[in-house]
């Protein structure tokens, strides 16, 4: 069987510890999480938990039904097979040689980005894409110098479906 990409958007009781113990069900199976944002949600009691990992089917099977079974979990979703929006910010340091400046601007205009600090020799851009326009963007600028990088983890909610 094949690794598969899985998103899970997890809702649990905003209190301490939680995300111990459902971190500890991925360490003590020996699957990393490639993705991880935590929040409060619109309801102070709640915190919703966005992860991605890896892993085959069964595997992932038998972490949601072990998560369900979590007492501050209150519900898994699985969206990988759904319909979704995903975002991720980062903020991007790329060295900003006179030479280069324009072409830096051009691209933060095309990746609809914005530059958040300037220095002498760099640039600090932030950017909220998805995962794609995120690798998309920071290719572009490899060849210019990266010389940091701050992601927050993606965080995603399942799309409306639309009547009729």
């Amino acid at each position: 069987m094949t690794e598969e990409k899985y998103i899970l958007s997890i809702l649990v009781d905003n209190e301490p510890a939680v995300l111990s113990r459902i971190t500890g069900l991925f360490s003590g199976r020996g699957y990393n999480i490639d993705s991880l944002s935590v929040a409060q949600t619109h309801d102070p009691l709640v915190s919703r938990v966005t992860m991605l990992t890896r892993g085959t089917e069964p595997i992932l099977d038998q972490i949601k039904k072990q998560l369900n079974k979590l007492i501050n979990v209150r519900e898994v979703i699985d969206l990988t097979g759904m319909e979704y929006v995903q975002r991720e910010l980062a903020l991007i340091k790329v060295t900003a040689e006179p030479e280069r400046r324009a072409e830096i601007l051009r691209i933060v205009d095309i990746f609809r980005c914005q530059v958040v600090d300037v220095g002498p020799a760099h640039y600090t851009l932030a950017v909220m894409a998805d995962e794609g326009k995120l690798t998309a963007l920071m290719k572009l600028l490899k060849p210019m110098g990266i010389k940091e990088v701050a992601r927050t983890g993606s965080v995603a909610l399942s799309r409306e479906t639309c009547p009729g």
